[in-house]
């Protein structure tokens, strides 16, 4: 199929990619222009892309994404947009914990992702060794670590407060965001704001409690019902707008043309044409080099070398009678040191997480548990079966939570494939170079996880980014205005 000549139909932007970020541009631009059209085009069977819902038990629960940042504005502003802010809400009072040793012992208070604020409250936690412990205020007293444009998060914080706050504080942390080693990890993507402060303050210590901001609510928040009803929602809303959503229609690539763009993709039926005014880029990075690589190459090359990690997401549902004392341990979950060397990377004890869960789940005497396997530097476990994989989760979590001969009734695996973008040193380069590319070539704009952070937040602001370049340079005759 071939859109209409410009002269008798009004101008059309084409989005690539129906995730969260796909999704959140077409909203925004169908918010900001109603003289617009806008068809959107996923090459999966469904929506949504890492935000997805499905039973287990008769339980809805997240297979991918289960909280957004409240601190941010992007993400729950668009939640009460779509019509989902009465389900707002935010996990509980329970905190989580750290495994040391085997045992399970509660996460310190007073961190900046890892980094100690309090040095009181870490010495009485137990997770550090008192020779850990003494090493930490030499950072006072130590020379200026150089840092240039960028630093490693990691090899930063141990020059700073010695290798043990990495291993047992920092990395736990950091491996549920980005499921990579801390050492590879760009402390200017990972940790901004710290980084701004340690270059006017020689100390780690004195730069995270200047940057650490004390929230004035809930640092998450969450939807009753679980996340995934963010991009069925935003789909409703779009579809009542008159935007079409086209799902099983892989994009081959793209072609220039006199006006703009011929999006070419295919579908179980046939090969199409869509002639557009506007292109947005809302897939991961990979695909969006391929796409790219006819007409903006050096954005394509840029984008190629992105790496990515892939993870899964173990659910376990226990019946809470078969469970020592009724019930997991005391907390929202726990995270491990990479020391520990556990095949789990961290566990979430959803039913004391999120109590619209618990209330779900308690009235069918359940507990839900979620853990998740896969990282960097263990890309092993990950190819094992989904039965494989549910036994070694099982295994370990029964382990670590002392669950004795207790057994799941349920599980379910979620296998997110190169899902989470790696972020070394030099990244912000990278991606300053892919912008500067793409915002020279006109009718073009590109978003997603792979440029300014993996969070919903991030993603749904980089998206209103994008939108807004269309928004602003198209004209309500397909013009584009430089």
């Amino acid at each position: 199929m071939r859109s209409p000549d410009h002269s008798t139909r009004r101008p059309l932007v084409v989005v690539i990619g129906a995730g969260i970020s796909g999704l959140s541009a077409a909203w925004r631009i169908t918010r900001r222009r109603h003289d617009v059209d806008v068809i959107v085009v996923e090459g999966s069977e469904r929506i949504g892309g890492l935000l997805h819902i499905t039973e287990v038990e008769g339980i809805a629960l997240d297979e991918g994404a289960e909280s957004m940042l409240a601190t941010r504005p992007e993400a729950v502003r668009l939640v009460r947009d779509v019509g989902l802010g009465e389900s707002l809400v935010h996990p509980t009072d329970a905190r989580p914990n750290v495994v040391i040793n085997g045992e399970l012992k509660p996460f310190p208070l007073g961190l900046m992702m890892g980094v100690p604020t309090n040095l009181k409250a870490l010495a009485s936690s137990g997770v550090l060794s008192p020779e850990a412990l003494v090493r930490i205020p030499m950072d006072y007293f130590l020379p200026r670590t150089r840092i240039g444009d960028d630093v490693s998060l990691g090899q930063y914080i141990a020059d700073r407060l010695g290798s043990d706050v990495v291993d047992r504080l920092v990395a736990p942390l950091l491996m549920g965001v980005y499921a990579d080693d801390p050492y590879q990890v760009s402390m200017l993507s990972a940790m901004p704001a710290l980084l701004a402060a340690a270059r006017s303050d020689a100390s780690v210590l004195s730069a995270a409690s200047k940057a650490k901001k004390v929230p004035s609510g809930p640092v998450f928040a969450g939807i009753d019902g679980g996340v995934g009803r963010l991009p069925e929602a935003l789909a409703v809303g779009l579809r009542a707008a008159g935007v079409s959503i086209r799902t099983g229609a892989i994009v081959k690539g793209l072609r220039r043309t006199d006006s703009g763009w011929d999006v070419d993709f295919a579908d179980s039926a046939s090969e199409s044409t869509i002639t557009a005014d506007a292109v947005v880029i809302a897939v991961p990075a990979p695909a969006a080099g391929r796409i790219l690589r006819a007409y903006v190459p050096l954005a394509a090359d840029q984008l190629n070398r992105i790496e990515t990690v892939s993870v899964a997401v173990v659910t376990l549902v226990y019946r809470a009678v078969d469970l020592p004392g009724g019930d997991v341990p005391a907390g929202s979950g726990y995270l491990v040191p990479p020391s520990e060397g556990r095949p789990v990377k961290a566990a979430t004890f959803s039913s004391h997480k999120w109590s619209w869960l618990d209330r779900e789940a308690s009235s069918k005497g359940l507990i839900a548990v979620r853990t998740s396997l896969g990282h960097a530097g263990d890309v092993e476990v990950l190819q094992r079966t989904d039965d494989e994989l549910t036994d070694v989760a099982a295994s370990d979590l029964a382990f670590v939570a002392r669950l004795g001969r207790a057994t799941p009734i349920a599980s379910r695996v979620s296998r997110w494939g190169g899902a989470l973008p790696r972020y070394p040193v030099g990244f912000r380069e990278r991606i300053g170079t892919i912008d500067s590319v793409v915002e020279s070539v006109p009718r073009l704009a590109i978003c997603g996880s792979a440029y300014e952070g993996v969070g919903i937040a991030s993603c749904v602001a980089r998206a209103t980014s994008a939108a807004d370049r269309i928004c602003e340079h198209l004209t309500s005759n397909g013009q584009w205005t430089s």
